[in-house]
C-alpha cells in the first residue's frame, strides 16, 4: 500500500533527503556541543550558556529570517546555510583536535548555528507549498515531521554519543559531512513559481503628485524616509499573523504550551537521573528521551488517517491533553514507567500538532508571505522557551523541582480548557483540507 502519492515527486524527495541529512547533523550537534564545552574546561554554568546560545536566535533574529527567506531563492538559501554549517563544524573539529577551542569560540559558533537554524527551518516550511499541491501537503508535512523525529531526536544523539565515545572530533566531523550531503539533495529541487512569487523582489514605492515635481520645489526622500519600507517588509509576516484569527490563535496556544514544555526541557534531567527521585542512569535517561521521539514518529506516520477518522479538532485537543501528561506525572511523583508513558503521549501529540498547524498556516497564508509568517510564529511560540526555562530554573532554586512541575501542570490545564473552548467554536477542518482551486 502506498503511504504517499507519486505526485509528491522528485523535487519534494530532494527536499526530504536534505531535511533528513541536515536534521541528523542537527541532532548530533545538539548532543556534541555541551561535550565540546566540557572538553574546553567550561563550568556547569558555561555548559548551560551553550544551550542558551543555541536557542536565542528565534526571538532575536526570527523576523529577519522570514524576511530573508521571502526575498531570495529558497533552494540557494538552504544550500548556502548548510554549507556554512558544515564549514563551522569543520573549523570546530580542527580546533578541538589542535586543543585550541575555548568557551567564547564555542558560544559564538552556537549563536551562528542558531541563526542558521532559523533560516533553514523557515525556508523548509515555506518551500513545501512550492513543491506539493494542497491535497498532498498533510502527507508531505507528515513525512518531514517523521524524518525530523527519526534523525534529529531518535538517531542523532545516540549516533553522536557512539562516535564521541571514540573521539569527539569524529562526531562533529560527521555532522559537517551530513550538512554537505544535504546540499546534494537540495540541488535536485525545482521550485514551482506562483504569481505572487514572480513579481520583482523590490518594488519602487508609489509617489504622490507632489513627489513627481522638479527637485527645486520638492526635495527627494531622505535615507530616514526609506528605512521604514524595509522595516515594514520585515514585520509584514507578523502583521498578517496577527490579523489572521486562526493562525494568530494557534500561535498563541503553541506559545502557552511551550512555556509548559520548557519546564521538562530544563529540569527533567534533575528529577530523572540519580540522585534524582527516579534514580535513572544517564543511559536510561537517554532511553526515556528516545521514547518521546518514538511517540512522535508513530504519530507522524498515521496522522493523515487519524485526521480523516477523528477530525482536526479532536487531534489538536488530544495534543493539549498530552501536554498535561508531560508534566503531571512528575508533579505527582509517579514512577519512571508512568513518566515515560506521559512522554510518549506528549511526543505523539506534539508531532500531530506541528503537522496540522503547519498545514493550516501554509493554506491560510499568501505564498509570498509564508516565510515571514512562519518566522513570526516561531518568534512568538519559540521565543518563550529560553525565558520559560530560566523561570523554571529559578523556581527550582526557590522551591523544588516537583513544585515547578505542579505549577506547569496547572498552566497546562488552563491552556487545555481555553483551547477546547476555542476549538469547539472554530471550523479547522476546512482550512486543513482546502477546497479545489483555492489559493494556498
Amino acid at each position: 500500500m502506498r503511504v504517499l502519492p507519486v505526485s509528491l515527486g522528485r523535487s519534494f524527495n530532494g527536499l526530504w533527503f536534505g531535511t533528513g541529512t541536515a536534521n541528523l547533523g542537527d541532532g548530533m550537534v545538539l548532543f556534541a556541543f555541551p561535550l565540546l564545552a566540557l572538553a574546553a574546561g567550561a563550568s556547569p554554568g558555561g555548559v548551560a550558556a551553550v544551550t542558551t546560545a543555541l536557542t536565542l536566535a528565534w526571538p532575536v533574529f526570527g523576523l529577519h529570517a522570514g524576511w530573508i527567506v521571502d526575498r531570495v531563492d529558497r533552494r540557494l538559501l538552504l544550500g548556502g546555510v548548510n554549507l556554512v554549517r558544515a564549514l563551522m563544524l569543520a573549523g570546530l573539529t580542527a580546533g578541538h583536535l589542535a586543543g585550541a577551542l575555548s568557551l567564547p569560540v564555542i558560544l559564538v559558533a552556537a549563536v551562528l548555528l542558531g541563526v542558521a537554524e532559523t533560516l533553514a527551518d523557515t525556508a523548509l516550511t515555506s518551500t513545501v507549498p512550492m513543491l506539493v499541491e494542497p491535497a498532498g501537503r498533510n502527507r508531505a508535512n507528515a513525512r518531514i515531521e517523521a524524518t525530523i523525529n527519526v534523525t534529529n531526536q531518535l538517531a542523532g544523539p545516540p549516533l553522536a554519543g557512539l562516535l564521541a565515545g571514540l573521539t569527539l572530533a569524529l562526531a562533529t566531523g560527521t555532522g559537517a559531512v551530513l550538512y554537505v550531503l544535504a546540499v546534494a539533495g537540495l540541488a535536485v529541487m525545482t521550485l514551482r513559481p506562483t504569481r505572487a512569487e514572480t513579481r520583482p523582489a523590490v518594488m519602487a514605492p508609489l509617489r504622490t503628485p507632489a513627489e513627481t515635481q522638479p527637485a527645486m520645489t520638492t526635495p527627494g526622500p531622505t535615507p530616514a524616509e526609506t528605512r521604514p519600507a524595509v522595516s515594514g517588509e520585515v514585520v509584514a509576516g507578523f502583521r498578517f499573523l496577527w490579523r489572521q484569527p486562526v493562525v494568530r490563535t494557534l500561535t498563541l496556544f503553541t506559545a502557552a504550551m511551550n512555556v509548559v514544555w520548557a519546564v521538562p526541557t530544563a529540569l527533567l534531567v534533575v528529577h530523572a537521573v540519580s540522585p534524582g527521585p527516579l534514580g535513572l542512569t544517564a543511559a536510561q535517561y537517554g532511553l526515556l528521551m528516545t521514547a518521546m521521539a518514538v511517540g512522535g514518529l508513530l504519530a507522524s506516520a498515521v496522522v493523515e488517517p487519524l485526521r480523516r477518522r477523528f477530525g482536526v479538532t479532536t487531534l489538536l485537543v488530544a495534543d493539549a491533553v498530552g501536554t498535561v501528561l508531560l508534566v503531571a506525572p512528575v508533579a505527582l511523583n509517579a514512577n519512571a514507567w508512568v513518566v515515560s508513558a506521559g512522554m510518549v503521549i506528549a511526543g505523539a501529540g506534539s508531532s500531530v500538532w506541528r503537522i496540522l498547524v503547519a498545514t493550516l498556516r501554509q493554506n491560510l497564508t499568501p505564498p509570498d508571505l509564508l516565510g515571514r509568517v512562519y518566522a513570526a510564529s516561531r518568534v512568538i511560540s519559540w521565543g518563550v522557551i529560553p525565558a520559560g526555562a530560566a523561570l523554571a530554573g529559578a523556581g527550582a532554586e526557590v522551591w523544588d523541582v516537583r513544585t515547578v512541575f505542579a505549577v506547569a501542570t496547572g498552566l497546562a490545564l488552563v491552556t487545555l480548557a481555553a483551547f477546547v473552548s476555542f476549538a469547539l467554536r472554530t471550523d479547522l477542518s476546512a482550512d486543513v483540507q482546502p477546497a479545489a482551486g483555492r489559493l494556498a
